[in-house]
């Protein structure tokens, strides 16, 4: 069996997570004894020994949907996002003069990922309801990258995970040199999945239990308050943008 959490895990949060997922173990009376940290993430999300995952929202409704069963949803610890949802911040360099997000069209966007729903489909889908889209976009290949293309001036401006974006705010002091212009329109939060032949109920109830027993330090650390089930069809009524072109 495999069990993964690879969206928000750094060394700084690794051993909040490998507690989350002994607490779930415990709950369950089963799994592997550790979280796998290497291999392909999309063999992992695919593989008929998937315990548990946390996948992104845009791979779900795309590709991984027909394959999976959806666990649950986490809370997260965000403002102005409503339960099991969570949202893109935009990011500029601090001394940039420029204020909207219009005036960015056509500069340099960093995004991490093309199948990203907060890297790449909630900025553009954000975008396109006012009128304009990003039209400059340079790959990076992570969030942290990203952040740090713009504060080294390789790009003017990312969209990167509120949730993320709070990480590194706590852990890298180059985000100093970086500001929030705004944010985007929260959609459902990272979803956890396993295997399409596994009942998921059990998994939702020890990841509950879980979380429940975490430290609110280890809360803090993870960003996280509790795990509720939203329907598919949520992550499904999320538009998908235009891809960007190829690099």
């Amino acid at each position: 069996m495999i069990a993964a959490l690879p969206m928000y895990d750094r060394p700084q949060t690794a051993a909040a997570n490998d507690r989350l997922w002994q607490g779930m173990r415990v709950a369950l009376g089963y799994g592997p004894e550790s979280l796998s940290r290497d291999g392909d993430l999309w063999e992992i999300w695919q593989s008929p020994d998937l315990l548990l995952a946390q996948t992104c929202g845009y791979p779900f409704r795309t590709r991984l949907h027909p394959h999976v069963q959806l666990v649950g949803t986490p809370v997260l610890a965000l403002p102005n996002c409503p339960p099991g949802q969570y949202c893109s911040v935009i990011v500029i360099r601090a001394d940039d003069p420029r204020d909207t997000p219009e005036a960015f069209a056509a500069a340099p966007f960093a995004y991490n990922e093309a199948l990203s729903q907060s890297g790449w489909a909630a900025p553009q889908n954000w975008a396109a309801a006012r009128g304009f889209s990003f039209t400059n976009p340079v790959q990076t290949g992570a969030h942290r990258a990203s952040a740090m293309a713009v504060a080294e001036g390789r790009a003017d401006i990312a969209a990167i995970d509120a949730l993320t974006w709070d990480i590194l705010r706590a852990h890298d002091r180059f985000t100093d040199g970086l500001r929030v212009l705004a944010r985007t329109d929260p959609t459902p939060a990272l979803p956890y999945i396993t295997a399409r032949d596994r009942d998921p109920a059990p998994l939702f109830d020890a990841l509950q239990t879980a979380i429940g027993a975490l430290t609110q330090d280890d809360r803090t650390t993870l960003g996280i308050t509790g795990v509720i089930r939203l329907p598919a069809t949520d992550y499904l009524a999320v538009p998908n943008p235009p891809p960007p072109p190829p690099n």
